[in-house]
């Protein structure tokens, strides 16, 4: 079964009746948009972590990464505005907002410390180095 995500199927009938269908909807612009989170690569190495964000189209000062509570939380936050005028006078403003956050729980093995984040060619990239976990250790605890 397919599944129609129109959210107003009844107007866009109306307007592509009136004005012919592909005058609005070429850009499927009546539909919600899908909440769209980067993909993420995590790859465990012999002495760090790699993660990988792809994230295209976005300048470093776009990012904002923290830890918090062995919390590795990535987010953007970004707008952006176009306009375009023709020579008839008719003008397009278009605005965009990109917007995501995506948090991780860091392993015991990792050195919060020594954390390194990159952004080149549309990936931000982040190296976690390891370091040897703490062990349990076994005590006896004198009564007194």
């Amino acid at each position: 079964m397919k599944k129609d995500r129109n959210v107003l199927p009844a107007f866009r009938n109306l307007l592509e009746d009136f004005w012919g269908a592909d005058r609005f909807f070429e850009n499927d612009w009546l539909h919600f948009p899908t909440a769209k989170v980067p993909a993420v690569n995590i790859k465990s190495n012999d002495g760090d972590y790699e993660v990988e964000v792809a994230v295209p189209g976005m300048r470093k000062d776009d990012f904002d990464v923290k830890i918090d509570n062995n919390i590795l939380t990535i987010a953007c936050d970004k707008s952006s505005e176009s306009i375009e005028e023709d020579e008839e006078g008719y003008a397009r403003r278009e605005f965009n907002y990109t917007s995501f956050m995506r948090s991780f729980t860091l392993p015991s093995d990792i050195d919060p410390n020594s954390i390194i984040a990159k952004y080149e060619e549309g990936v931000l990239k982040l190296s976690l180095t390891k370091v040897e976990a703490k062990k349990p250790t076994a005590k006896a605890i004198e009564i007194l």
